[in-house]
């Protein structure tokens, strides 16, 4: 009698915690789209990235034609001159390889330090909304590869972001 009361009360208890644990979802590209601090985030990193690519197509201009230029005196250089030039050469090809280099490492750190206070201010609003509507897990639709029922909270979480948002550019 015992046991039958046990499994009873396991079983209703079991019940009660599913019956308590609530799954929302968002989707986390429609959030960051809606932002104006991510479009302009995403402005800045352009622009970088457009004055990366300058930068990068002025030293290659600046090899090519230092390249041209000792194809055509190649001939008419002693053996010392040609080794000269062509270490110039070498120099100019590896700083350029150097500096894209560089500049995607840049470019990388520039854009984490730009998205992270958007981040930051998505997770605050998921938080904020998650609390409310007492619900214990938050998937993102983006990165789930199968989801069916769940509390859509993209609506909410966006109101809210768009909230944060406000304040923070109050401030």
């Amino acid at each position: 009698m015992k046991n039958v009361i046990f499994i009873t009360l396991m079983i209703l208890l079991g019940f009660q915690a599913e019956a308590q644990t609530k799954i929302g979802h968002i989707n986390s590209q429609v959030l960051l789209d809606t932002l104006q601090s991510r479009k302009d985030a995403m402005a800045k990193l352009k622009q970088f990235e457009a004055e990366g690519v300058q930068e990068l197509q002025e030293m290659n201009k600046a090899f090519e034609a230092a390249y041209l230029r000792y194809q055509q005196n190649e001939k008419d250089w002693s053996p010392v001159i040609q080794k000269m030039e062509q270490e110039k050469l070498m120099k100019k090809q590896q700083g350029l390889e150097t500096r894209q280099v560089e500049l995607e490492q840049q470019m990388q750190i520039y854009g984490q330090e730009l998205n992270k206070p958007i981040l930051d201010l998505v997770q605050s609003a998921v938080n904020n909304v998650a609390k409310v509507k007492k619900v214990s897990y938050v998937l993102d639709e983006t990165v789930t590869l199968y989801f069916a029922g769940g509390i859509d909270l993209t609506q909410e979480v966006m109101t809210e972001l768009l909230k944060l948002e406000a304040a923070l550019l109050a401030e």
